[in-house]
């Protein structure tokens, strides 16, 4: 509310970009990462709930080794260009890269958690890699808009803080919408 209300005393010559920018933060990194609580606790009944973090562990696996997989093979092998437009140095062959070495690692936990079925963990891997890999040009975009080149100087060399968590803001609700239509039936 204190936001809304403070446009009208600092007299900016259009309060609709504050906030929308206030706005946008709030729903694209706050509302995101609030589902964390819905995929860590699901409600076995009113007065309890059980508390699940394979899921949350998989999602931070998935999008690390899908980052560490699309740079090596990227770097060494890429040359065609993902969307050179927005983020140049990403090439079709890393996200390849970073596809298959996230899909070999889902059967790891498809070995260790039995309890889901190995082409469910396969599935939840694909779309943790397309939706991570669309958060980080996202991200980008949004800089590119802006006119930076870092979100920040909290990690020196790193991009800012943003950029550890740009892949996670849009997995993160394909991972819930998967987990809900395909695993938790």
């Amino acid at each position: 509310m204190f936001a809304f209300v403070s446009e009208i005393y600092t007299r900016a010559p259009n309060p609709i970009h504050n906030w929308a920018f206030m706005l946008l933060g709030q729903v694209y990194c706050a509302a995101t990462f609030s589902l964390l609580n819905f995929i860590t606790f699901q409600p076995a009944n009113v007065a309890q709930s059980n508390f699940t973090a394979w899921p949350v562990f998989a999602l931070f696996t998935f999008v690390w080794l899908n980052d560490s997989g699309a740079y090596l093979v990227g770097t060494k092998f890429g040359h065609h260009p993902l969307f050179e437009r927005i983020s140049p140095k990403k090439s079709w062959e890393g996200f390849v890269g970073g596809l298959v070495l996230t899909l070999c690692s889902s059967q790891v936990f498809a070995f260790y958690l039995p309890g889901i079925s190995w082409y469910n963990w396969l599935g939840l891997s694909v779309v943790v890699v397309v939706f991570a890999t669309w958060g980080d040009l996202t991200e980008s975009l949004m800089k590119r808009s802006l006119g930076i080149k870092d979100s920040g100087t909290l990690l020196p060399g790193h991009g800012g803080m943003l950029d550890r968590f740009d892949s996670v803001l849009l997995a993160l609700p394909a991972l819930y919408i998967y987990l809900k239509l395909f695993i938790q039936r």
